[in-house]
């Protein structure tokens, strides 16, 4: 099932609605709630649903649609996330090798713990939106082609086998990277968080394996990371036990679960984005997510 948020051509009011075989069912027209902003918010949407409106959704298509999808505007599916997006660094060991190349530093293979970061995002990126250069800040501006994962309840100590059970959904995310930044600084923040560094999209969808999946990137239509989720180092599941072993999830919150190889730090000399570029994102099962460089 595929939930996304958009713009109706006569209305300026996001809403939300399943995307099926080409139509839009908006969640209005499926079921009635005393919480207008469950409509038009996918955060407030994801805090109040229950097992119920789920099953509605499931059954959209009983429903009249709204319109054809290709004449509404997406949306990132989540436009204003709750908190900074929690991001999983080198979590793929041909990137992990690739990183440490160009830092120019010794390779850790046996990678016995996560990285974690945060990446601020005050206006996630709709699907087609253009992502600034900030060319006055950056000459190494990089893209990242990663899996978003969406908790659909809050998550505090949670066991392994019950994680997954606590996901809401999945979208694709580029973390955008300024390399220079995360040079100058010591460390990822400033270099991740740059205003408009996180493209989100094109909807969320609930039900698929995450460790299953193909995931690629293109620049330009040059193909350049080609891989499989099933070759992180943590998976889903082993990360929200981690994490929520630490401190209460909240629902809405959303993981990044790292990159493969083939970022433009990786190739020599590297492939950074410019103006006019380009980005293509696809993972298996969700979609395509693509922008251009401002």
């Amino acid at each position: 099932m595929r939930l996304i948020t958009f713009l109706h051509p006569l209305s300026n009011v996001p809403q939300l609605g399943v995307a099926k075989k080409d139509l839009v069912y908006p969640f209005s027209s499926i079921f009635k709630s005393e919480i207008p902003q469950i409509y038009a918010d996918m955060n407030v949407f994801i805090a109040h649903h229950t097992q119920e409106m789920l099953e509605s959704l499931k059954q959209a298509s009983a429903y009249e649609p709204l319109c054809a999808l290709d004449s509404v505007k997406l949306l990132s599916p989540i436009p204003y996330p709750k908190q900074d997006v929690i991001c999983l660094g080198i979590n793929y060991l041909e990137h992990a090798k690739e990183s440490a190349r160009f830092k120019q530093e010794a390779l850790d293979e046996k990678r016995e713990n996560a990285v974690y970061f945060s990446k601020r995002v005050n206006m996630a990126v709709a699907p087609n939106a253009k992502i600034p250069a900030h060319a006055e800040l950056t000459n190494q501006l990089d893209y990242e082609v990663e899996l978003g994962v969406i908790l659909g309840r809050d998550a505090y100590r949670v066991s392994k086998d019950k994680a997954l059970e606590y996901v809401f959904g999945y979208t694709i995310i580029n973390d955008i990277s300024a390399r220079n930044l995360q040079q100058k600084h010591k460390q990822w923040y400033m270099g991740k968080s740059l205003e408009g560094s996180l493209p989100m999209g094109p909807w969320i969808e609930t039900e698929l394996n995450p460790q299953n999946l193909s995931i690629k990137s293109y620049v330009n239509g040059e193909l350049r990371q080609n891989s499989h989720t099933s070759l992180m180092i943590f998976d889903v599941a082993s990360v929200i036990c981690e994490l929520s072993s630490y401190c209460k999830l909240q629902a809405g919150s959303i993981l990044s679960m790292g990159t493969p190889s083939g970022v433009g730090m990786g190739f020599t000399p590297p492939k950074f984005l410019k103006s006019g570029d380009e980005v293509r994102c696809e993972i298996e099962g969700i979609g395509i997510l693509c922008n251009v460089i401002e």
